[in-house]
């Protein structure tokens, strides 16, 4: 099979890869949609501690039909559409992941559109539900043009959210609104945004997260979910001390470390606001595996409106 691999340079190579077994608790999928996001950028460059390496395939989020699985996994159905959430090894015509990482897709949507949900529909629906984000409560999206900030938009929208994004441009912020925020803040001018805000969704990070955590409101919740703006360094954090009185809540996600039946509910969830046509998939570009080089260029650019995806074949 076809594969991409990373060198130790960080360029990325096609190779020719033995197609890999399952495990005992594992699924082999027939890969028809590679979602490509920002720790795929961090894994080339060395930046992501889980990355196994050099000569190592990248690759976290991919869409096809369940081939085969290991004795363990009860019930498995040879041919079924899948959402799959592997162990890198993604940018591939196949992968294994471990079967409680796998997800029914829903029938009759391309694959594309099935990862252009996929993880960072997984991420934008949980963050908001930790947070708690209820009906009337204002809700600011920093990094809203990227994967999960178009899907998080729409969701804290469907919660009842009053919804501020913060993106690059006029035209990232008229694209932002048609999917339902109300307030669109330029990135690229000196003001930050002028209001407070209960729940702030944080991807970038960055410098000027503690700016943003002076924004929160009494009781209010900040979740960050993201660093494309680099690490924030150890005085971002002293609004959480200065303005303790009000009761601040700063909570880090990571899907890695979400519960198997948590990443279903989840899920389902994401599933149930597609059906009502309450959430919609964003897509940017689709770039052939072969070109996997320009999609992470593209991803590390910060250009891109919404999700990019490799097709396999």
């Amino acid at each position: 099979m076809k594969a991409v691999v990373v060198r130790a340079s960080g360029d990325l190579d096609v190779v020719d890869a033995p197609e890999p077994a399952p495990g005992p608790d594992q699924v082999l999928v027939d890969i028809d949609a590679i979602g490509v996001g920002y720790v795929d950028v961090m894994a080339r460059r060395g930046e992501y501690p889980y990355f196994p390496g050099a000569g190592s395939v990248p690759g976290l989020e991919v869409v096809g039909r369940a081939t085969s699985a290991g004795p363990d996994v009860p019930g498995a159905s040879d041919g079924q559409r899948v959402l799959a959430l592997p162990s890198f090894g993604g940018y591939a015509e196949k992968a294994v992941a471990d079967a409680d990482r796998v997800l029914p897709a829903p029938p009759g949507i391309d694959a594309a559109d099935v990862v252009g949900l996929g993880v960072n529909a997984l991420v934008a629906e949980s963050v908001l539900d930790r947070a708690g984000a209820a009906p009337g409560e204002r809700v600011l999206i920093r990094g809203a043009g990227g994967g999960i900030g178009v899907l998080a938009t729409q969701i804290a929208a469907a919660r009842g959210g009053e919804v501020t994004v913060v993106t690059s441009s006029a035209a990232r912020g008229e694209r932002l609104r048609a999917l339902g925020a109300a307030r669109v803040v330029d990135r690229t001018g000196s003001a930050l945004p002028d209001e407070t805000y209960d729940v702030i969704v944080d991807t970038v990070a960055g410098p000027d997260m503690g700016k943003h955590l002076e924004l929160l409101r009494p009781n209010g919740r900040y979740v960050l979910c993201g660093a494309v703006g680099g690490t924030p360094g150890p005085e971002s954090f002293e609004p959480l001390l200065s303005r303790f009185h009000t009761s601040p809540t700063l909570i880090a996600f990571s899907l890695n470390s979400v519960p198997p039946e948590d990443l279903r509910t989840s899920w389902a969830r994401v599933l149930t606001m597609l059906e009502e046509g309450r959430l919609s998939p964003v897509l940017d570009r689709s770039f052939p595996l072969t070109e996997a080089e320009a999609a992470l260029r593209l991803v590390e650019s910060g250009n891109p409106f919404g999700k990019v995806v490799l097709n396999p074949r």
